[in-house]
């Protein structure tokens, strides 16, 4: 059976390759659905659907969004969004005008440290899309203040460094019932990134399942197979469905491929069919 990919990002957010070039390379590597699922914004999904006319291939309208649990940073991935939902759409303009504000601290921040960046350079690095620190840590490697994406962060804007800026976030439950309000169901996405103890983690699922979370990423670029197994049976335990996805960014997670991550992924197809049918049942 084909594979999947429900974890994706393309130039309308922090990705490099555009929304149509993600279809097209999704078709190279046979794949039977892709999810586009951009940061806090759905204005990449269109050109997807409209890539995707004619050809083998289901494209999943979705989103990310980051969202806060206590002092924690969660991201919820919406699968079978209404991207057009007027709702949703008001709020995620919300969503990047605190995100704008943000950006603008950090360049202070930047500037005041000697890291000369611009907003109109931040504008051009991101062509139209999202801005995001990813977008940052690339201008910074382009104007040489560092050697690497993964520097820029270590040294300036990863959580705790000198030009971080914590962003206003809003609640899973929130994010949850957004998604849920313009037809689609909610995931947890990639649960072991957020360095909690295991039963942190099965208490903050637990949680947002009463919150009405619908799966959790079993399958994830980074996870070893003992991984994959345990988010397996914790979802079990909790009565969550699977998901799973590359969390591809192109040429900004160097590697990373789509439908296959580091080398070893493989979303079975299967999953998606048991989330299309907790989409019916409500």
């Amino acid at each position: 059976m084909k594979n999947i990919d429900l974890h994706t990002h393309t130039t309308a957010s922090d990705g490099t390759y555009s929304p149509s070039e993600v279809i097209e390379l999704a078709l190279q590597k046979q794949l039977a659905a892709v999810a586009i699922t951009d940061h806090d914004t759905t204005s990449g999904i269109e050109e997807a659907i409209q890539a995707s006319k004619g050809e083998d291939i289901e494209v999943i309208p979705g989103i990310e969004i980051s969202s806060g649990y206590d002092n924690l940073e969660i991201h919820i991935v919406g699968l079978f969004i209404n991207p057009k939902d007027e709702d949703l759409l008001s709020w995620l303009k919300e969503l990047r005008i605190h995100r704008d504000e943000r950006n603008f601290e950090m360049l202070e921040k930047l500037n005041e440290l000697g890291v000369k960046l611009t907003l109109g350079e931040l504008e051009e690095t991101c062509g139209g899309g999202t801005i995001t620190r990813a977008h940052f840590a690339a201008l910074m490697m382009k104007k040489g203040y560092v050697n690497s994406t993964n520097e820029a962060f270590d040294r300036y804007i990863g959580s705790g460094c000198k030009a971080y800026v914590p962003r206003k976030l809003p609640s899973c439950q929130k994010s949850i019932e957004m998604i849920r309000s313009c037809g689609g169901i909610a995931v947890m996405a990639h649960p072991l990134l957020y360095k909690v103890s295991k039963a942190t983690l099965h208490q903050i699922a637990a949680e947002l399942k009463k919150y009405n979370l619908t799966g959790i990423e079993a399958y994830y670029s980074t996870h070893t197979p003992a991984e994959t197994d345990y988010v397996i049976k914790l979802a079990q335990d909790i009565g969550l469905l699977l998901s799973g996805g590359s969390d591809f960014h192109g040429a900004n997670k160097k590697g990373l491929e789509l439908g296959t991550g580091y080398g070893r992924l493989a979303v079975p197809y299967e999953i998606l069919d048991k989330l299309k049918g907790a989409l019916q049942n409500g």
